[in-house]
């Protein structure tokens, strides 16, 4: 892969400060049973990169010392991971909300019979990719047969009552675009995905959430080797809407990496951009070049207070802003 950092930083987008953190997003490893274009992580079914128990036992810690109330499960396909399901029960006795971000076929994969079942048991929320409801589009995206898999896996949460009224079972989707544009308006997609999946299908979900690709990890690399980037950078930067800053993901999250250290947020952990310590600095900053308090890690939030915290931003972070913005929840609704 080539290095992105040199066409990501420096930039001028707007220094952040965390608020304090009360969601901890946990990457568990890279393996998943798809091979995705836009996962900036570039996940498949051939990563071996996967969280050792020392590290899920420290998750559970930092959870019971409070402050956290979401506990953000993601990967690869986090439940192909072995400590899946005994990390949900544990961050559930505490009380704590954990959210499954799902690619649907997964639920179908051998070994993982009874998973929608025991995510409803749990009472956790499900956000379930599903880059479009035409399966022409979305198998051209992910693979021949990846959207009827889908169709199946969501059946199977519909029957355990994900996305039915009065379950309070919560099935939210998730739409990104397949290529270097932006996504279309939440509201009006999520009301055509509404009433063709139902129609269709017989589908039913709560929310439809509309997520920009950011241009780190496999996607931007691909924006590189075409030639694309600083055209993509360039739609980004016209669409900056200056008001989606106060409700980016990054100010209340902390991202986790499958070997426990902090970032600000998933791409910046793909980009190698360590956690700010409160260095009350610049939020840029490139690995090697700025000083640094030893790497941080999920073992130093048993002690350290992240609020304040100057959060490091690149060219990057012009997609979580551009147009009506992009957040981990969907769009900011400023654009």
């Amino acid at each position: 892969m080539r290095d992105l950092l040199p066409h990501l930083l420096p930039t001028r987008f707007e220094a952040l400060s965390r608020e304090q953190p009360d969601s901890l997003q946990v990457n568990l490893g890279y393996r998943c049973n798809q091979r995705c274009l836009h996962c900036h992580v570039a996940a498949g079914p051939h990563r071996r990169e996967s969280m050792d128990e020392a590290t899920r036992s420290l998750v559970v810690q930092v959870l019971e010392q409070g402050g956290f109330r979401t506990l953000d499960l993601t990967g690869g396909a986090p439940e192909l991971h072995p400590g899946f399901r005994a990390l949900v029960v544990a961050a559930r006795a505490l009380g704590v909300r954990v959210i499954d971000r799902c690619n649907l076929t997964v639920l179908l994969e051998p070994g993982q019979e009874g998973l929608a079942r025991f995510l409803a048991d749990q009472g956790v929320d499900v956000v379930a990719s599903l880059p479009c409801y035409l399966e022409e589009n979305l198998d051209r995206q992910r693979g021949k047969g990846v959207f009827a898999r889908s169709i199946e896996g969501l059946r199977l949460l519909n029957g355990e009552g994900y996305g039915m009224p009065g379950t309070g079972l919560c099935l939210d989707l998730v739409y990104n675009p397949q290529g270097a544009s932006l996504p279309p308006s939440q509201p009006l997609l999520e009301a055509d995905y509404k009433q063709q999946l139902r129609e269709r299908h017989g589908i039913h979900f709560n929310r439809l959430l509309t997520l920009a690709n950011l241009p780190a990890g496999r996607f931007g690399n691909l924006l590189l080797a075409r030639g694309e980037l600083d055209g993509y950078l360039d739609l980004l930067k016209a669409n900056h809407c200056p008001a989606n800053r106060k409700q980016v993901m990054c100010r209340r999250l902390v991202s986790v990496d499958w070997q426990g250290y902090l970032y600000d947020c998933d791409f910046n952990q793909v980009l190698g951009l360590p956690i700010g310590w409160g260095e009350k600095g610049s939020s840029q900053g490139v690995p090697g070049r700025d000083a640094q308090p030893p790497r941080p890690h999920l073992s130093h939030l048993l002690e350290r207070d992240l609020s304040g915290n100057p959060i490091r931003v690149g060219e990057h972070c012009y997609g979580c802003t551009a147009g009506q913005g992009s957040s981990c929840g969907g769009a900011l609704g400023a654009g």
